[in-house]
């Protein structure tokens, strides 16, 4: 499984400190399973309207996949689909695009 950048959704607080700290080492999700979750372009709507429904100020990065090497893993979850898990932190320098979400 191959795709050039990936989203994660971020709380404005998460993007606030990922901001200040130039490294985002996870949502308490992330920090429970052990990597950070990462969706793809076609899973992004999948994944808000599970994880963040009711949710406002939610900041979603686009993030480059090239920059991970073998801490990148697309592994089985949702309904069977290959989401992509980043076993490791997340600079800032990955981010490639942000959106936000009222």
């Amino acid at each position: 499984m191959s795709a050039a950048t990936a989203f994660k959704v971020l709380t404005h607080q998460q993007w606030v400190d990922f901001e200040r700290e130039r490294v985002f080492r996870g949502a308490p999700v992330d920090i429970a399973d052990g990597y950070i979750h990462l969706s793809t372009a076609d899973q992004l709507e999948g994944t808000l309207a599970k994880h963040f429904a009711g949710q406002d100020c939610l900041m979603i990065a686009e993030v480059d996949l090239s920059q991970f090497g073998d801490a990148l893993r697309w592994e089985e979850a949702r309904e069977g689909a290959l989401f992509p898990h980043l076993y490791g932190e997340l600079p800032m320098h990955a981010v490639v695009g942000l959106q936000t979400r009222d």
